[in-house]
């Protein structure tokens, strides 16, 4: 099943939550932080904010919609809770 975003909307696959600390200590499902970065997978139509289907990019926290596709969660944020998206470092401008 493929889901198209409508008005300002853009859908996106969160990266996993960390799964251990940096000393090591594992913790459950429910002490991980949510997930606030992820990948886009579809922008509604006629959305010009610079975001691709592809980008990496940063959302508030707690933003959007959080839907179960094909048994995969994704999250349906609106533009508006897009903070940034990671770009090389060279594509920087001064």
């Amino acid at each position: 099943m493929n889901v198209q975003p409508l008005g300002e909307f853009i859908l996106v696959r969160p990266l996993e939550a960390q799964e251990k600390t940096s000393g090591g200590i594992y913790l459950p499902e429910t002490a991980r932080e949510t997930p606030a970065q992820g990948k886009v997978l579809a922008v509604a139509t006629g959305v010009t904010n610079g975001v691709v289907v592809g980008d990496r990019v940063i959302y508030k926290r707690y933003s959007g919609e959080e839907l179960t596709v094909d048994g995969e969660k994704l999250r349906l944020v609106a533009i508006a809770d897009l903070l940034a998206r990671y770009v090389e470092a060279d594509a920087i401008q001064p």
